[in-house]
């Protein structure tokens, strides 16, 4: 198996790569990326508010 590591959890089936679904993500999975992208998108809706009240408001 070239390109694998000895320690190495993902095994080759005949021509496929078989890996867990922690594998295949190289991620742990967790709360934090939905923490991430809903303050991200608070942040941009928060800023557009800003602008549009700075130049838009009449």
């Amino acid at each position: 198996m070239a390109g694998f590591s000895e320690d190495s959890m993902a095994r080759k089936e005949d021509v496929r790569i078989v890996e867990t679904a922690t594998e295949a993500r190289q991620a742990e999975p967790g709360p934090s990326i939905l923490a991430l992208l809903t303050m991200s998108t608070g942040l941009a809706i928060l800023l557009m508010a800003v602008v549009w009240f700075v130049f838009f408001r009449t």
